[in-house]
């Protein structure tokens, strides 16, 4: 059936670095005509956002959720990595991500995921070779290599990173990066093996080398990784280079805003507008070759009605000439998926939760390596400090901050790994969760074993979620998708994630997202020390301890 409709307001050319008073004509889902005029409504009319790089898994929605959410905000496609769940279930779980994603009006642009598992010193539930990776990038549904962490490899010639890296060219699709603190020749050597981006960046001056080499530096700014007051000047000095994206969302987040929030923070920071625009829509359109358009006759009229272009604040949003939002509702519809996951483990035990003081790492003058968790950042810091010792056992020390962190497998019965964290601040109780970065693990953190343990068993019985307690109260969200995502109406799933996160931080942590922070302490790829379901890791090093 032929639809044609108009749209009037001030159309916004990105690339032509123009504004005018102007009528767009819609035919079928693509946009026919654009039409100067002399008057037209004051609000704006753009292409929509793109988020360059995010882990859909991470807002613990399935795909078509996440669209429902996003989209209120003005975001009309995600540059997805579908590496947490293909951690869990293999390529099976990144079909599970296309199959669903296809069932929403959204641009959903899957990658190939390249490090699975993302480290040999942890347990993931699958493993995806470069045969595979190669088959998935033959698909047409996967538009690129997913950030290759594995950089040891690349500077090492590993022989299966090579073949993946190889794949991508052949199959001309772009490969990402990730490659954190990475500079100099180290930096030229990981990028002239064919990576064009990086996420990972958390200084100028390391954005600034990758860049000279002709790397594409994406801003990145989650919910727990927090790059743009550190990046956002690139928007001005390398306007063609930059992208915008958000890596790992949580749903309470989400649920406030996306690319939109970071185009309203850059132009109050004095950014040029076209600028951030070219940024969040334009540039990850010609980089990856994606076919939603750039807003130009003839384009598919995927495009957003914005207020103004100070606050973003979205009236509504287009995808293929379709309405899907508006003012801060959406239309997309809760669609209704069968989980799939791949979850063993046992119930544990406080006796299994021991830290016996005579096995356990320390240096000459007796102290103990201890995790220092940074909020904001994904990187961790080292630091030895004086154990506290009860009946010959490491246990926590309130007092000072010094909590244990445990990670058990998940995939088969194996006993528990332990180690110390310091900056979650809690004086009472635990949290625990299955989204543990990148194997997803069961991960935990507390004060005492008895909270770590129901902790730990509240998730196990749930197969998979995130879970707090404390003397008197237990909360625990299910995620039954691979104990990463909800298959809950996203709004129900938002409220009780912030719902749990309040209590929480309730019990003295000052982290901005404690569950979040947590996720990454077993991220063995970013430096310098993490906790894995095989022992303490020095990615100094890039060995367990």
């Amino acid at each position: 059936m032929e639809t044609t409709y108009t749209l009037s307001g001030q159309y916004v050319d990105i690339m032509g670095r123009q504004i005018f008073p102007a009528t767009l004509t819609i035919r079928n889902g693509k946009i026919e005509n654009i039409v100067a005029c002399e008057t037209a409504p004051g609000h704006f009319i753009l292409p929509g956002f793109i988020d360059s790089h995010v882990h859909v898994e991470s807002s613990m929605l399935i795909p078509s959720a996440f669209a429902r959410l996003a989209v209120v905000h003005g975001t009309i496609g995600t540059i997805s990595d579908p590496h947490e769940i293909a951690n869990v279930c293999g390529v099976e779980g990144v079909h599970y991500m296309i199959n669903n994603g296809k069932k929403v009006p959204f641009h959903f642009f899957f990658g190939a995921p390249s490090c699975v598992p993302a480290t040999v010193f942890e347990t993931a539930g699958a493993e995806i070779n470069s045969d595979q990776v190669a088959e998935l990038l033959s698909n047409k549904d996967i538009y690129y290599l997913s950030e290759m962490m594995n950089f040891p490899g690349v500077l090492n010639k590993d022989g299966e990173v090579m073949k993946k890296i190889a794949a991508a060219h052949k199959a001309g699709k772009p490969v990402d990066g990730h490659a954190p603190g990475l500079m100099g020749d180290a930096a030229k050597q990981y990028i002239h093996a064919g990576i064009s981006t990086d996420h990972e960046c958390f200084t100028i001056e390391e954005a600034v080398d990758k860049l000279s080499h002709g790397m594409k530096i994406l801003i990145r700014e989650g919910s727990a990784a927090k790059n743009f007051e550190a990046l956002y000047e690139l928007l001005d000095d390398h306007p063609h280079m930059i992208m915008l994206c958000s890596d790992d969302k949580h749903p309470d987040s989400l649920l406030d805003g996306h690319i939109n929030s970071l185009c309203a923070r850059a132009v109050a920071k004095g950014i040029d507008v076209f600028n951030v625009l070219r940024a969040a829509c334009i540039n990850p359109v010609i980089y990856y070759k994606l076919p939603t358009g750039q807003g130009l006759i003839g384009d598919a009229a995927n495009i957003i009605v914005v207020e103004d272009l100070v606050s973003f604040k979205v009236k509504q949003t287009y995808i293929n000439g379709a309405l899907v939002a508006e003012n801060g509702n959406s239309l997309i519809p809760v669609i209704q998926e069968a989980p799939i996951n791949l979850f063993e483990a046992a119930y544990i035990s406080e006796n299994d939760l021991q830290i016996d003081a005579t096995q356990y790492p320390k240096n000459a003058e007796g102290a103990i390596p201890v995790i220092e968790a940074i909020d904001g950042q994904l990187i961790t810091n080292c630091i030895w400090m004086e154990p506290k010792i009860e009946n010959n056992q490491f246990i926590p020390d309130t007092q000072n901050d010094i909590l244990k962190v445990v990670v058990y497998n998940r995939y088969f019965n194996a006993p528990p790994k332990m180690a110390f964290i310091k900056n979650f601040g809690f004086k009472e109780g635990a949290i625990a969760s299955t989204v543990a970065h990148d194997s997803h693990n069961i991960i935990a953190v507390g004060v005492d074993d008895a909270s770590i343990m129901k902790a730990i068993n509240l998730v196990i019985e749930q197969k998979g979620g995130i879970s707090c307690v404390n003397d008197t109260l237990q909360k625990v969200l299910g995620l039954p998708v691979a104990g990463l995502m909800s298959t809950e109406d996203p709004y129900i799933v938002a409220k009780a994630y912030t719902e749990i996160d309040l209590m929480a931080k309730s019990l003295g942590s000052k982290l901005g997202a404690p569950f979040m922070t947590l996720s990454f302490m077993a991220l063995l790829v970013i430096p310098h020390l993490k906790l894995s379901d095989k022992g303490l890791f020095d990615g100094d090093r890039f060995k367990i301890f």
